[in-house]
């Protein structure tokens, strides 16, 4: 689990960095159109991109520590030991669907990269954006699988 933790903060400090490139990319923006009137070219497409990323970036961290949103209303008088079973099973259907995306983020990918598919104002190659989620995508696979089988390590909630 620590290799998952290490890769999860990792991708999380990725994420974080992207979040200021598009704060600093927007407040450039903005400051240089009430300035001189003048905008960043691309920003709106660049912002697009990197937010697309970054979301993909925060998963495995937010899997790690279950911060998912988890609809208890049917389940909170039931024994701790049922929730436990039910958490489990519900980091194995993370885990399929986070599987799903990553494989179908990797043909998506793969297609952009064949057609050599672009944004429409800077022509950015967009299987870049793909290439970025995948690996995310895969880690919460694999922190998701690990809870499934290993329980949640002392995380955010309860421990199975």
């Amino acid at each position: 689990m620590t290799l998952l933790r290490s890769l999860a903060q990792l991708s999380a400090i990725l994420a974080g960095l992207l979040m200021t490139f598009i704060t600093l990319l927007t407040c450039g923006s903005i400051l240089g159109r009430e300035t001189i009137g003048q905008t960043i070219s691309g920003d709106f497409e660049l912002s697009g991109v990197a937010t697309g990323a970054a979301i993909a970036l925060f998963m495995p961290w937010c899997q790690l520590k279950r911060g998912n949103i988890i609809v208890d209303f049917f389940t909170a008088k039931v024994p701790d030991q049922i929730n436990a079973r039910l958490d489990r099973f519900g980091a194995l259907l993370l885990a399929l669907c986070f599987a799903l995306l990553a494989w179908r983020t990797w043909l998506g990918g793969l297609n952009a990269f064949q057609t050599q598919s672009g944004t429409m104002m800077l022509g950015l190659p967009e299987w870049y954006v793909y290439a970025a989620m995948v690996p995310p995508f895969i880690l919460t696979t694999f922190i998701a699988l690990y809870q499934t089988f290993f329980g949640f390590d002392g995380e955010e909630g309860t421990s199975a």
